[in-house]
Protein backbone atom coordinates (compact mmCIF):
# COMPACT_ATOMS: atom_id res chain seq x y z
CA UNK A 1 0.00 0.00 0.00
CA UNK A 2 1.29 3.42 -0.63
CA UNK A 3 0.61 6.54 0.98
CA UNK A 4 -1.20 9.90 -0.15
CA UNK A 5 1.00 12.64 -0.65
CA UNK A 6 -0.05 16.03 1.31
CA UNK A 7 2.05 18.34 -0.94
CA UNK A 8 1.25 20.53 -4.08
CA UNK A 9 2.53 18.99 -7.01
CA UNK A 10 5.78 21.29 -7.93
CA UNK A 11 4.98 24.49 -10.30
CA UNK A 12 1.30 23.84 -10.70
CA UNK A 13 -0.33 26.67 -8.47
CA UNK A 14 1.93 29.13 -8.74
CA UNK A 15 4.77 30.89 -6.87
CA UNK A 16 4.49 30.38 -2.87
CA UNK A 17 3.70 33.83 -0.41
CA UNK A 18 7.41 33.34 0.64
CA UNK A 19 9.39 33.40 -2.50
CA UNK A 20 7.13 36.47 -3.67
CA UNK A 21 7.80 38.29 -0.27
CA UNK A 22 11.70 37.06 -1.68
CA UNK A 23 11.00 38.50 -5.01
CA UNK A 24 9.46 42.28 -3.45
CA UNK A 25 12.30 42.27 -1.22
CA UNK A 26 14.86 41.94 -3.89
CA UNK A 27 13.81 44.78 -6.10
CA UNK A 28 12.91 46.55 -3.31
CA UNK A 29 17.03 46.32 -2.22
CA UNK A 30 17.79 47.35 -5.45
CA UNK A 31 15.96 50.16 -6.24
CA UNK A 32 17.00 51.51 -2.40
CA UNK A 33 20.97 50.67 -3.83
CA UNK A 34 20.48 52.50 -7.07
CA UNK A 35 19.15 55.78 -5.15
CA UNK A 36 21.77 55.61 -2.31
CA UNK A 37 24.73 55.23 -5.46
CA UNK A 38 22.68 58.19 -7.05
CA UNK A 39 23.19 60.18 -4.28
CA UNK A 40 26.35 59.72 -3.29
CA UNK A 41 27.82 60.55 -7.28
CA UNK A 42 25.45 64.10 -6.77
CA UNK A 43 27.19 65.18 -3.68
CA UNK A 44 31.07 63.73 -5.02
CA UNK A 45 30.36 65.85 -8.12
CA UNK A 46 29.45 68.70 -6.46
CA UNK A 47 32.01 68.38 -3.76
CA UNK A 48 34.73 68.15 -6.68
CA UNK A 49 33.47 69.79 -9.57
CA UNK A 50 31.88 72.85 -7.72
CA UNK A 51 35.45 73.84 -5.48
CA UNK A 52 37.33 75.73 -8.74
CA UNK A 53 39.76 77.02 -5.86
CA UNK A 54 42.29 75.97 -4.37
CA UNK A 55 45.10 77.32 -2.72
CA UNK A 56 48.38 76.20 -0.31
CA UNK A 57 50.24 78.07 1.96
CA UNK A 58 54.09 78.48 0.65
CA UNK A 59 55.33 80.50 3.80
CA UNK A 60 54.31 82.69 6.58
CA UNK A 61 56.25 85.32 8.50
CA UNK A 62 55.15 86.81 11.51
CA UNK A 63 55.36 90.04 13.17
CA UNK A 64 53.23 91.41 16.14
CA UNK A 65 50.57 92.96 14.64
CA UNK A 66 50.37 91.09 11.25
CA UNK A 67 51.10 88.39 9.95
CA UNK A 68 52.34 87.91 5.86
CA UNK A 69 51.15 84.94 4.16
CA UNK A 70 52.51 83.50 1.03
CA UNK A 71 49.70 82.09 -0.83
CA UNK A 72 49.08 79.86 -4.06
CA UNK A 73 46.41 79.73 -5.82
CA UNK A 74 44.93 77.56 -8.80
CA UNK A 75 41.98 77.95 -10.12
CA UNK A 76 39.80 78.17 -13.57
CA UNK A 77 40.82 81.34 -15.74
CA UNK A 78 37.37 82.83 -15.44
CA UNK A 79 36.65 81.68 -11.55
CA UNK A 80 36.11 84.00 -8.93
CA UNK A 81 36.23 83.41 -5.25
CA UNK A 82 37.84 83.76 -2.36
CA UNK A 83 40.51 82.14 0.43
CA UNK A 84 40.21 82.55 4.05
CA UNK A 85 43.11 82.98 6.26
CA UNK A 86 43.74 82.82 10.03
CA UNK A 87 46.71 83.29 12.23
CA UNK A 88 46.55 81.79 16.01
CA UNK A 89 48.28 83.11 19.13
CA UNK A 90 51.14 80.50 20.72
CA UNK A 91 48.02 79.66 23.16
CA UNK A 92 46.11 78.80 20.37
CA UNK A 93 43.74 81.75 20.67
CA UNK A 94 42.95 83.03 17.01
CA UNK A 95 44.34 86.45 16.54
CA UNK A 96 43.51 87.12 13.18
CA UNK A 97 41.16 86.14 9.97
CA UNK A 98 40.02 87.71 6.57
CA UNK A 99 38.93 86.38 3.69
CA UNK A 100 41.08 87.73 0.13
CA UNK A 101 39.34 88.04 -3.00
CA UNK A 102 40.82 86.39 -6.34
CA UNK A 103 39.01 87.83 -9.32
CA UNK A 104 41.92 87.62 -12.04
CA UNK A 105 41.88 85.91 -14.94
CA UNK A 106 45.14 83.63 -14.38
CA UNK A 107 45.33 80.25 -14.01
CA UNK A 108 47.64 80.52 -10.82
CA UNK A 109 48.12 83.41 -8.91
CA UNK A 110 51.52 83.48 -6.37
CA UNK A 111 50.68 86.20 -3.77
CA UNK A 112 52.22 87.57 -0.47
CA UNK A 113 49.25 88.51 1.50
CA UNK A 114 49.42 90.37 4.56
CA UNK A 115 46.78 89.73 7.55
CA UNK A 116 46.21 92.08 10.21
CA UNK A 117 46.54 90.48 14.34
CA UNK A 118 45.50 91.63 17.01
CA UNK A 119 49.07 90.02 18.81
CA UNK A 120 51.66 88.10 17.44
CA UNK A 121 50.46 85.55 15.76
CA UNK A 122 52.66 82.17 15.48
CA UNK A 123 50.73 80.34 12.38
CA UNK A 124 49.85 81.68 9.18
CA UNK A 125 46.91 79.12 7.95
CA UNK A 126 44.40 78.69 5.12
CA UNK A 127 41.02 77.32 6.08
CA UNK A 128 39.63 77.19 2.91
CA UNK A 129 38.72 78.87 -0.40
CA UNK A 130 35.48 79.06 -2.17
CA UNK A 131 33.77 80.04 -5.85
CA UNK A 132 31.92 83.39 -6.06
Amino acid sequence: MSTASTRLPEGRYGRSADERADHKLKIAGAVLGALLLALVGYFAYHYVGENKISAQVVSFQASDDAVRIHLEVHKDAGARGYCTLRSQAADGTEVGRADFRFDQDAKQIDQVLTLRTTSRGTTGELLGCHAG
